[in-house]
């Protein structure tokens, strides 16, 4: 059983929904709430508001993340924020040596997820040319790590010195940081640590893109800097939390400094969102997704969710679905305040490499997990496995195959291993992997997510327990220093 949508995207749902599976009658004990969810959606995607939403200080505010792939003067995305991206994208291409992306969350994990997809693994060991022109990336601000960042700076500075001796020129550094109020400890002690060390290297040209809080009237500290430095300014707009940020600005920053398509995005997003508009749960992937999984964790103790691609380049969209699943729908009370401790647990995988380190567990282990699988139909530059050792039997079996094809026979052997012992798993197939199959995919999860709140009548739109570990870390900073300043 699966529904294919006319892009050729497809959830498979086979070894989740049936006999000894997730039943008929679960999801019509679900029908009511479904409805309910329904038009919550609804209302959100017209007004911006979801019931019982609240910021973080006590106040009703709108959920805008639905209004993202529709780009539209008055909207989050707009003709005229999608110019001011493809400058950004004009200026660095060709005139940028290195990009350093410097956020945490989803500042961090959307953009890891757009730079995997669209460069992969060994983008700074190419050649400019080969790059298109465009930068090499670097990640930092997602950890407070003084080895990591310490590495950061002097690799730059080497790069730096062959540069000067090739070229006789200073590297060019951009510093792509990003946070909503400029005051993110991760992010911003290691954008000044990073800032401050490259300033005084003779050899290094540096400037600075602030993507933070666009309001005008209460600035926040990234943007009074960004004002007073002349940093040129994107959005982290109100309304979009970090995990489904990856649709405005704070992802669509990154994707402009490597040549992403942000249109073809969007534009897979869009078209997701249009199928998610369906009334009949069996056509609605983000409503079906989302009470199949909410089934097996309520009537059948299925709480666990591993999110396993087959692909190494699609690992980070399973960490980044993490933060999605986490964030949005463990909470500990529900919308009228009473104590549900709710929440799907999520786990990181990646097929083949986590058969051979998870799936003991998920195929004899608890009975507590659903396993999601993400296949690529159709890989380009796909690889012919070749006889190179006949006298070698076993070898010459797996010859004459391409590597997608043994990826996906290995894939079904999973999936067909865990059905045989009551083990539920999904698939989610992407004809290609390119930005409009991606902008499905992410969608669906992330509208997902706001179904599964509904029907689990919980916020998925806030985060309290972050709130607060902040309220708590910032006077031990203050004690920090005040202790070393005593010394």
């Amino acid at each position: 059983m699966s529904l294919k949508l006319k892009s050729g995207f497809t959830f498979d749902y086979d070894n989740l929904y049936g006999e000894g599976k997730v039943t008929e009658a679960d999801l019509k004990s679900y029908e009511e709430d479904l409805k309910k969810a329904h038009e919550a959606m609804k209302v959100m995607r017209e007004t911006g508001f979801i019931r019982a939403h609240l910021s973080k200080d006590g106040e009703p505010e709108k959920v805008l993340f639905s209004q993202l792939p529709y780009v539209e003067e008055g909207h989050l995305n707009s003709p005229s924020s999608l110019k001011h991206l493809q400058e950004l994208t004009d200026h660095v291409k060709d005139n940028v040596d290195v990009v350093v992306s410097m956020g945490i969350g989803g500042s961090y994990l959307g953009d890891k997820v757009l730079f995997d997809v669209q460069c992969g693994a060994y983008w700074n060991e190419l050649p400019k040319e080969e790059r298109n022109g465009f930068p090499k990336v670097y990640f930092s601000g997602n950890n407070i790590d003084p080895r990591s960042t310490g590495d950061l700076i002097h690799h730059l500075e080497n790069e730096s010195k062959i540069l000067q001796y090739h070229e006789k020129r200073n590297l060019k550094v951009l510093l792509l940081v990003i946070s909503k109020s400029g005051g993110t400890l991760d992010t911003m002690s290691n954008f000044m640590v990073v800032y401050d060390a490259l300033q005084k290297f003779p050899g290094i040209d540096v400037e600075v893109v602030a993507v933070t809080d666009p309001n005008m009237e209460n600035q926040t500290l990234l943007k009074k800097l960004a004002i007073e430095k002349g940093w040129p300014q994107y959005a982290v707009p109100d309304g979009v939390g970090g995990r489904f940020s990856i649709f405005c600005e704070v992802g669509l920053s990154l994707a402009a400094c490597i040549g992403f398509d942000i249109k073809s995005f969007l534009d897979g997003a869009k078209d997701m969102d249009k199928a998610c508009q369906n009334d009949d749960i069996w056509q609605n992937p983000a409503m079906l997704n989302a009470a199949l999984k909410f089934a097996a964790s309520e009537k059948h103790g299925r709480d666990i969710e591993v999110m396993m691609p087959y692909g190494d380049y699609l690992k980070s969209v399973s960490e980044w679905y993490i933060q999605l699943l986490a964030e949005s729908l463990g909470k500990q009370f529900n919308k009228e305040g009473k104590e549900v401790c709710y929440g799907r647990t999520p786990l990181v995988a990646v097929g083949t490499t986590d058969m051979h380190s998870q799936t003991q567990q998920h195929q004899e282990g608890k009975l507590n997990k659903v396993v999601q699988f993400v296949k690529i139909e159709k890989w380009a530059n796909d690889l012919v496995i070749p006889n190179t050792f006949p006298e070698a039997k076993k070898l010459a079996d797996i010859s004459g195959v391409t590597m997608s094809e043994a990826l996906e026979v290995a894939r079904q052997s999973n999936a067909d291993a865990l059905a045989s012992n009551k083990r539920y798993n999904a698939c989610f197939s992407l004809p290609e992997l390119n930005a409009y199959h991606l902008g499905e995919l992410l969608y669906m999860l992330a509208m997902s997510v706001a179904y599964e709140g509904e029907l689990a009548d919980v916020d998925a739109f806030n985060q309290p327990g972050v709130e607060s570990y902040k309220r708590i870390m910032g006077p031990k900073l203050q004690a920090l220093k005040a202790a070393k300043a005593a010394k």
